[in-house]
């Protein structure tokens, strides 16, 4: 919605929320609370579960109704689902996991994302066909703020019961259990292929025990097996945008900084003074990792760093 509301003014554009679900009318003014023009939901049974075809059927219904110019996605599971599937059926154009956004005078949107291997930077429009189509990883856009009073409108929509009908049935749903994500995190600190062993990232540990931070890690250092997926930042990982991150040893892989450079204070400690970390970092060390990080611990224990 942020990024829309950005979008959408530079052409004089409504913004506008599609929210669809069952028994959902009582949840749509949330939507309202964040400057949306207009929320069209739609309301029914069959869409208790997330189901591709009846999903999708009532998207389509949605654009088929309002024709809108274009149309962020949330890269989410459920969103590189859906995407995907109502650019085929209107024969436009997708761009996934984009990392800028930005709209011309003619409505064409800008979608820039990094290509081969993140050795560039791929800008892609979609200008003969509409809706133009794209999907944003978490974290990558501001979020707007919420208000306290509601603005735009609300407008029910419905789908034919026949375009309802699904070939899966689902017979029941299992909550996944909570689990702590980097995503989340407030402080992080990642290990990238400066570290030269596995038993070389307790140093890495006892940083992050010491500062109450979560540990991530670099595609390398996942694919080596040191860590699992789950700790990866990048645009093959996470996408995370923590108060403080300190990469050791991480050289700034494009895909990687994608994944981290909205973080609000970054500390990059490499012992290449050209790294391209250091392009992105609000404080640069440059120095070795096995010198730098016990410095860093002692002046913790010793009380000269201070943790906030």
């Amino acid at each position: 919605i942020g990024k829309a509301k950005e979008l959408a003014a530079k052409i004089n554009h409504p913004v506008y929320a599609v929210f669809i679900g069952s028994d959902i009318k009582d949840r749509v003014d949330e939507l309202r609370h964040y400057g949306v023009d207009k929320v069209f939901f739609c309301d029914d049974p069959e869409l208790k579960y997330f189901k591709i075809e009846t999903y999708t059927s009532a998207f389509e219904a949605f654009i088929n109704k309002v024709k809108p110019t274009a149309i962020l996605v949330g890269a989410t599971s459920v969103g590189r689902q859906l995407a995907p599937r109502i650019a085929a059926r209107f024969k436009t154009g997708l761009t996934a996991d984009c990392t800028i956004l930005d709209m011309q005078e003619n409505t064409d949107l800008v979608q820039i994302r990094p290509a081969f291997g993140g050795n560039i930077m791929a800008e892609i429009h979609t200008p003969n066909h509409r809706p133009q189509m794209c999907t944003v990883r978490y974290k990558i856009m501001n979020a707007p703020e919420r208000s306290d009073s509601l603005s735009g409108d609300v407008e029910e929509f419905t789908v034919a019961k026949d375009k309802l009908k699904n070939r899966v049935e689902v017979h029941g749903t299992t909550r996944k259990p909570k689990e702590q994500s980097i995503e989340n995190a407030e402080v992080l600190v990642v290990a990238g292929r400066g570290v030269k062993k596995k038993e070389d990232l307790d140093m890495i540990m006892e940083l992050a025990e010491h500062l109450g931070a979560q540990v991530a890690c670099t595609r390398p250092m996942m694919e080596s097996g040191w860590f699992d997926a789950k700790h990866q930042i990048g645009l093959s990982g996470r996408t995370v945008r923590p108060k403080l991150i300190i990469t050791c040893g991480v050289s700034g892989a494009i895909q990687f900084v994608a994944g981290m450079n909205n973080s609000e204070n970054i500390i990059a400690i490499n012992s290449d003074p050209k790294a391209t970390i250091f392009d992105v970092a609000n404080y640069a060390i440059v120095g070795d990792i096995y010198e730098i990080v016990p410095q860093l611990i002692e002046k913790i224990k010793k009380g000269e760093a201070v943790v906030a």
